[in-house]
């Protein structure tokens, strides 16, 4: 196949085609197909512009093989293949073991804080905090962005990554991070665990993690030498100059790194922003429509009652869920609550220590009784008459919680379904009159028809003669 493949190069270079054109000779077509060497002796042959070569070779799809023939259509004394390979690698070998890694366009971003903080003087008291750096590198252009952030937690390393991509204006494929807590929960040589939070707002993104190797620093070398470069151009810079916020130590920071990016790189003789808007720039896919709002994530089991507690605040999710492991992803303004990767509730963010429930969530037995209170039921009492209302109000009020009342008062209520409002009025003013303070009491009251028995002042007994009765006189 080697064989095969190139006498098809040769033929291609050549502009030969199938079938051959009529009159071609084998002599001739052998003499188009293996062009003798130049007899130029090697110093005098067009020497390739290696940097322009090295910058090419960071393009997607793009071989040395493709560059030698363009080399070649323009240079046809130029060099042979092998001899342009060797010379390339020779050059290539100049440079930094660092810079020998081919870098596609818009691939990799590669990120990790310097081992540098700068100190913060709050200016009332005088009190000194330390800012911790961030910087990131894109692999094809070394286009770099860095700045400080207050610590390496996974808060500010969240806000780091979404202002690096607004940065950029765009975002690369991969991401390649240090083994740090914040990103990489459990750093192992074949199947690192990456945050949820953290691979949360690179989903957002569109952006894969390909965290480092551990002990490979190789394998982050473009930010190892970004991080070198930042402390020796910008932080070394700053070091006599006193900062009060770190608004203001950003500021400083962004001057410096615009300068960074517009300076001429020696090797390649270009800046790293050049590099940026030819390479790394078309190949930048866009960035999402909506910000990321930053969110993390949390383990909960749920309750007996459907509910979940964050942050010392309960939250309901359907009730068949019980017992059941779910989790709550919880930004600024909402709850979510995930269920093997389905989301099955949301809420906003309360504050206060109270349940959040909704309705849905409830089965139907705790549904009836969800919107109870004391004004509700005096309410519908009232509509029914005054009777009504007092009797109800004597059982909340004879009971040390008026909750314990409510299903005694709700069922006195619901008999007027039944037997109609006025039956009800007379029933519980006949309770009333007997001292019944009881949903069983009322119902026997109508169910016995007793509340239609009229009741009115007693008649007067008649004077009643006999010898065995003694009489008012008989006391006197």
């Amino acid at each position: 196949m080697t064989t095969v493949s190139d006498y098809l190069r040769r033929a291609r270079r050549a502009g030969v085609s199938w079938p051959l054109p009529v009159g071609m000779s084998d002599d001739l077509l052998e003499a188009r197909l293996f062009v003798p060497p130049s007899p130029l002796p090697a110093e005098q042959r067009p020497v390739p512009d290696w940097a322009c070569v090295h910058r090419e070779l960071r393009r997607p799809d793009v071989t040395l093989t493709l560059l030698w023939e363009e080399y070649r259509a323009q240079a046809p004394e130029g060099y042979g293949y092998s001899w342009f390979c060797d010379l390339y690698r020779e050059w290539a070998g100049r440079l930094k073991p660092t810079m020998r890694q081919t870098h596609v366009a818009g691939d990799k971003l590669f990120v990790d804080f310097a081992g540098r903080t700068v100190d913060i003087v709050a200016g009332p008291t005088g009190a000194v905090r330390r800012a911790a750096i961030f910087v990131a590198v894109l692999g094809a252009s070394s286009y770099t962005y860095a700045e400080a952030v207050w610590t390496q937690a996974l808060p500010d390393w969240i806000g780091a990554h979404a202002r690096t991509f607004t940065y950029l204006g765009g975002c690369p494929r991969l991401v390649v991070p240090d083994n740090l807590k914040s990103g990489i929960t459990k750093a192992c040589f074949y199947e690192p665990q990456v945050q949820r939070t953290y691979a949360d707002m690179l989903r957002h993104y569109g952006v894969a993690p390909l965290p480092a190797r551990p002990v490979k620093p190789r394998d982050k070398a473009k930010v190892e030498v970004g991080v070198q470069v930042i402390q020796r151009w910008i932080l070394a810079r700053l070091r006599n100059q006193v900062f009060h916020s770190l608004e203001q130590l950003n500021t400083a920071i962004r001057a410096l790194l615009d300068e960074l990016n517009d300076r001429m790189m020696r090797h390649l003789g270009v800046t790293r922003r050049q590099l940026f808007e030819q390479l790394d720039k078309p190949a930048l896919r866009s960035l999402p429509v909506e910000p990321y709002v930053y969110a993390e994530w949390k383990r909960c089991r749920v309750g007996l009652d459907y509910h979940v507690e964050v942050d010392k605040h309960l939250y309901s999710v359907p009730y068949t869920l019980l017992r059941q492991e779910v989790e709550a992803r919880v930004s600024t303004t909402t709850v979510e609550i995930f269920h093997r990767g389905k989301r099955v509730a949301t809420h906003l963010r309360s504050p206060g220590r109270g349940p959040t429930t909704v309705t849905e969530h409830m089965p139907s037995s705790h549904r009836r009784y969800k919107d109870w209170t004391v004004e509700r039921i005096q309410r519908d009492a009232a509509s029914i008459g005054p009777a009504s209302v007092a009797l109800v109000g004597a059982i909340l009020a004879g009971k040390p919680h008026p909750e314990q009342g409510f299903r005694a008062a709700v069922g006195i209520l619901r008999l007027a379904r039944g037997y109609g409002p006025e039956r009800l009025e007379a029933a519980c003013e006949r309770a009333l009159a007997i001292g019944a303070r009881s949903y069983t009491s009322v119902h026997s009251i109508l169910r016995n028809n007793l509340d239609r028995v009229v009741t009115g002042p007693a008649a007067e007994a008649p004077v009643l003669h006999h010898a065995n009765i003694r009489g008012s006189r008989y006391y006197h």
